[in-house]
C-alpha cells in the first residue's frame, strides 16, 4: 500500500566505521535489541493473561482443579467415583475408540472453559515468520522482473544475482537466520523503524490513508449528533479492544487466526518527530479526545466520574464547541500543518516552541488524547449535480484537507462535516488498512445499526446540563513559529494529488466467482490491461499482501505485473487461455506472500544487514530503488458481519485510498463490496503529464468489462495464436 512510497526512497543513514568485527558486532547489536523488544512484548502478554485469563480455561477454573488434583493426592482416593477405572476396562471393547478419546477430550474442554476466545487468545500459537532460502528469494525476482526489462538488461541483473547469491547474500543470511530465531518477527520492527519513522518528507499524502462513510446514506445531518454517535462507537470499540472482547480475527471463511498485534496501538498514541527517526509514543490509557474547530483546540473529556458520557452528552459538548464564537489564537489556526509537512522542521519548531510551558501542555494535550476529532465547516459525500465529481473532492478532503484541519501524527483523525458526513485519516507506521478498516467498520455499523438516532436526527439518551464545557487549549506562539514553511510544502503536495473515486456497478465478485476466477486476480489482471493500455507499456506493479498468519506480521509484496499477465494482456483479443494461466500465476504469487515466501521483506532485510555491515551490494541497491509505478492494494469489508448488505444495501461503505507511490504512477485501492460492486480509489500527480486519474479510472472499467466479455463469451475458443503466446522481454514489446 502507502508504505511503497518509503520502500521506494529508502535510504539507510548508518555508516560504521572501523575493523570487520566492529562491523559485525554493530550488526549483532541491532539483532539483539530487536530480540529485547520482542521479549518485553511477550512478558508483557503474559501479564496480561495471567491478569485477565488464560484462554480456554479462566484462572479460577484452573484452580479448581489444581486443588481437587492435590486433594486426590493426599486422600488417595478417585475424584470420577469409578468413571475412569470404568473407561479403562471397556475401552478395549470399543471398535472407534480414537472418536471416543476426542469426544472425551472435547468435553473435558468445555467444562473447564466457559469463555469464548479472547482477542489475543492465539497469539502465542501463531508461528514466526520463516526467512526464506537466499535462492529462492533471488530466483522469484529474476522471474518477476523478466516482463520489464531488455534482454541485455535482464542478463546483466541475472549476472548481479548469481554474483549476490554466490557471496554476499549467505553472509547476509545468517545474521537474518539468527535475528528469526532471537526475534519473534524478522521483518516488522526494522520495517516500522526505517520504511515508517526514519522518512524525512510529508507523512501526509506519502503514507497517511484514509477511509470513507457510507456511499448512498448519511446517519444523520446533524453534525454534533453524528459526531456524538461516531465518538461513542470509537470508544466501545476501544474497551472492547482492552478488554480483550474482540473476537479474533480470522482468514475469511476459516478458522485460521491472524495477528492482532496491531490492535495494541490503535488508541492513545501519536508519532511525534525526530532528527533521524520519528517515535510512536503510546499511553495505556486517555479519558479525552483532542477537536479542532473553525482553527481552535479543545479538550473534550469523554468519561465523569470514571462513566462514559452517553451519545447524547458527547452530542451536547460538540454543540457547544460549534457555538463557540472565539476567535484562534495568534498561530493556532494553521498549527496543524507542522504534522503535514516535512519531519526535521517539525522536529525543530517542536524542540524550540513546544517543549515546555502552556504550549507543551497543549500540545501533551493533542498528542495524549484518545483520537483526534474535526469538525469541518465544509459538505462532503456524493450529492448535488455533480456526484462523481463530488466523491473526488470527499476523497481528497480526506487524504490532505487543508493541510492544518487534521494531526495527521495522530493514529487517527475523525472528521465530521457539516451536513453529517463523516471519514478518517489514518498515521500508517502503527497498523495497515485492513485493522483500521476493522475498526471503522464497527465504528459505522455500531452508529447506524446500534445507537441510533430519534426522528429528528439527534442522538438518543438524556444529557447532564452540569457538565463542565469542553477546555479551549491555550498557545503562545511566537510570530517565527507562524510563519512556517511546512504550510507552504503540504500546499504544493496537495495540489499536485489527483483523487478519482468511481463506484463500478457492471458486475461484482459474484458473476466473477461464477466463472471459477479470483475477484482479486481478476481485477489485477484487468489493471494490468488497463495500465498497458494507459502508458503503452508495464511497469513494476506493488500489490499488498497481509503476513499475519505470522505473529507481529505486517505485509508483503505481491508483484502482480507477471510472465503470464503481461502474456495475456498482449494477447487478449485472442482469447481466454492466457487469462486462466495469469490468474492461477497471480492467486500462487499472492499465497506465496501470505505464508512467507515473498520477495521483498526478505531483500529488505538483506539490505539493512548490509548496510550494518558496512558493505555494499549493487544487486540490492538496484532492486530496491526501483519504483513502483502503479501500486494497488485491497481493502477488506464486511469484516465483522455487524449487518447484512443484502437487507440494507444502500448502506455500502466506500472503503478508502492513498496516495500515488510514484510521482509518474497511480495509486490504486479497491474494495470488493457485496457480490455486485467495486469501489475504486486511483490517484496520480497533476504535475505528470502522462498520468490522469480520471483517464485511468476510464480505463480500468473498460479493462474489467472486456476482460468479463472474453471470458463470458461461450464462442471465445482458445486460438492457436494464443496457444502459442509466450511471455516476451521488454525489448518484445
Amino acid at each position: 500500500m502507502a508504505e511503497a512510497h518509503q520502500a521506494v526512497a529508502f535510504q539507510f543513514t548508518i555508516t560504521p566505521e572501523g575493523i570487520d568485527l566492529q562491523l559485525s558486532h554493530q550488526a549483532l547489536n541491532q539483532i539483539f535489541l530487536s530480540g529485547v523488544r520482542s521479549w518485553k512484548k511477550r512478558v508483557s502478554r503474559m501479564r496480561n493473561r495471567v491478569i485477565k485469563g488464560v484462554y480456554p480455561a479462566s484462572p479460577s477454573s484452573w484452580l479448581f482443579v489444581v486443588i481437587a488434583i492435590l486433594a486426590t493426592m493426599y486422600m488417595r482416593s478417585d475424584p470420577s467415583m469409578g468413571l475412569i477405572k470404568m473407561i479403562q476396562q471397556t475401552k478395549n471393547n470399543i471398535t472407534h475408540y480414537n472418536n471416543d478419546d476426542n469426544f472425551l477430550s472435547q468435553t473435558l474442554l468445555r467444562l473447564l472453559s466457559s469463555r469464548k476466545p479472547l482477542l489475543y487468545s492465539y497469539q502465542t500459537s501463531l508461528p514466526h515468520l520463516p526467512v526464506p532460502p537466499i535462492k529462492d528469494t533471488v530466483s522469484r525476482y529474476l522471474t518477476s522482473a523478466r516482463p520489464l526489462l531488455t534482454d541485455p538488461e535482464f542478463e546483466r541483473m541475472t549476472k548481479l544475482a548469481g554474483q549476490f547469491e554466490a557471496n554476499l547474500g549467505n553472509r547476509l543470511q545468517r545474521y537474518l537466520r539468527l535475528k528469526a530465531l532471537w526475534a519473534t518477527n524478522y521483518v516488522s520492527d526494522w520495517w516500522e523503524e526505517y520504511i515508517y519513522l526514519r522518512g524525512r518528507g510529508p507523512i501526509m499524502v506519502n503514507s497517511n490513508y484514509y477511509g470513507m462513510d457510507f456511499l448512498y446514506v448519511t446517519p444523520t445531518p446533524v453534525q454534533a449528533a453524528r459526531a456524538g454517535n461516531t465518538i461513542t462507537a470509537l470508544l466501545l470499540y476501544r474497551r472492547k479492544v482492552n478488554r480483550e472482547e474482540l473476537k479474533p480475527v480470522r482468514v475469511p471463511g476459516t478458522v485460521i487466526p491472524l495477528c492482532a498485534a496491531q490492535c495494541e496501538r490503535m488508541f492513545n498514541t501519536t508519532r511525534t518527530p525526530g532528527v533521524e527517526t520519528d517515535v510512536l509514543q503510546h499511553w495505556q490509557d486517555s479519558e479525552f479526545v483532542a477537536v479542532y474547530h473553525r482553527g481552535r483546540f479543545f479538550r473534550l473529556w469523554v468519561y465523569l466520574a470514571g462513566r462514559l458520557l452517553s451519545p447524547r452528552e458527547l452530542e451536547h459538548q460538540i454543540q457547544r464547541i460549534l457555538d463557540d464564537p472565539s476567535p484562534p489564537q495568534p498561530g493556532e489556526e494553521k498549527l496543524g500543518a507542522l504534522t503535514a509537512g516535512e519531519r526535521v522542521p517539525w522536529f525543530q519548531m517542536r524542540e524550540r516552541h513546544f517543549s515546555s510551558g502552556i504550549n507543551k501542555r497543549s500540545l501533551d494535550c493533542i498528542e495524549r488524547a484518545a483520537f483526534f476529532v474535526t469538525l469541518d465547516d465544509e459538505e462532503q459525500g456524493m450529492r448535488g449535480e455533480d456526484p462523481a465529481g463530488n466523491l473526488d473532492r470527499y476523497a481528497k478532503s480526506l487524504l490532505h484537507g487543508k493541510c492544518y484541519d487534521r494531526w495527521f501524527d495522530k493514529s487517527f483523525s475523525i472528521v465530521i462535516y457539516k451536513n453529517g458526513k463523516s471519514g478518517l485519516n489514518a498515521e500508517h507506521s502503527w497498523a495497515d488498512a485492513p485493522t483500521v478498516a476493522h475498526l471503522w467498520e464497527y465504528t459505522l455499523a455500531t452508529d447506524a445499526f446500534q445507537l441510533g438516532y430519534t426522528e429528528d436526527g439527534h442522538c438518543k439518551g438524556d444529557v447532564d446540563r452540569s457538565l463542565p464545557p469542553p477546555q479551549r487549549l491555550a498557545w503562545d506562539i511566537p510570530s517565527e513559529a507562524q510563519a512556517s514553511s511546512s504550510l507552504v510544502v503540504a500546499q504544493a503536495l496537495a495540489d499536485d494529488v489527483d483523487c478519482h473515486v468511481f463506484p463500478f456497478r457492471d458486475f461484482g465478485k459474484g458473476r466473477i466467482k461464477k466463472l471459477r476466477v479470483s475477484p482479486d486476480a481478476f481485477i489485477q489482471i484487468g489493471l494490468q490491461l488497463a495500465y498497458f493500455r494507459d502508458r503503452g507499456g508495464f511497469c513494476l506493479t506493488y500489490e499488498a499482501s497481509m503476513t499475519r498468519l505470522f505473529r507481529e506480521g505486517r505485509t508483503e509484496t505481491v508483484r502482480s505485473c507477471s510472465n503470464e499477465s503481461s502474456a495475456f494482456v498482449r494477447a487478449v483479443d485472442q482469447c481466454r487461455h492466457l487469462f486462466r494461466l495469469a490468474s492461477e500465476r497471480h492467486q500462487n504469487l499472492y499465497r506465496m506472500a501470505m505464508t512467507g515466501a515473498g520477495i521483498d521483506r526478505h531483500l529488505f532485510c538483506l539490505y539493512v544487514v548490509s548496510k550494518y555491515l558496512g558493505v555494499d551490494s549493487p544487486f540490492l541497491k538496484e532492486v530496491l530503488s526501483e519504483p513502483w509505478r502503479l501500486s494497488t492494494s485491497q481493502t477488506p469489508v464486511q469484516q465483522m458481519e455487524l449487518f447484512d448488505l443484502k437487507n440494507h444495501p444502500d448502506f455500502i461503505s466506500l472503503g478508502g485510498g492513498f496516495g500515488p507511490v510514484a510521482d509518474d504512477g497511480y495509486g490504486v485501492s479497491y474494495i470488493i463490496v457485496g457480490e455486485d460492486m467495486i469501489n475504486f480509489h486511483v490517484s496520480s500527480k497533476h504535475s505528470c503529464s502522462e498520468t490522469d486519474s480520471h483517464r485511468f479510472g476510464v480505463q480500468i472499467s473498460k479493462a474489467l468489462q472486456d476482460i468479463m466479455n472474453l471470458l463470458a463469451d461461450p464462442k471465445s475458443q482458445t486460438t492457436s495464436k494464443c496457444q502459442q503466446a509466450q511471455p516476451q522481454s521488454k525489448k518484445q514489446l
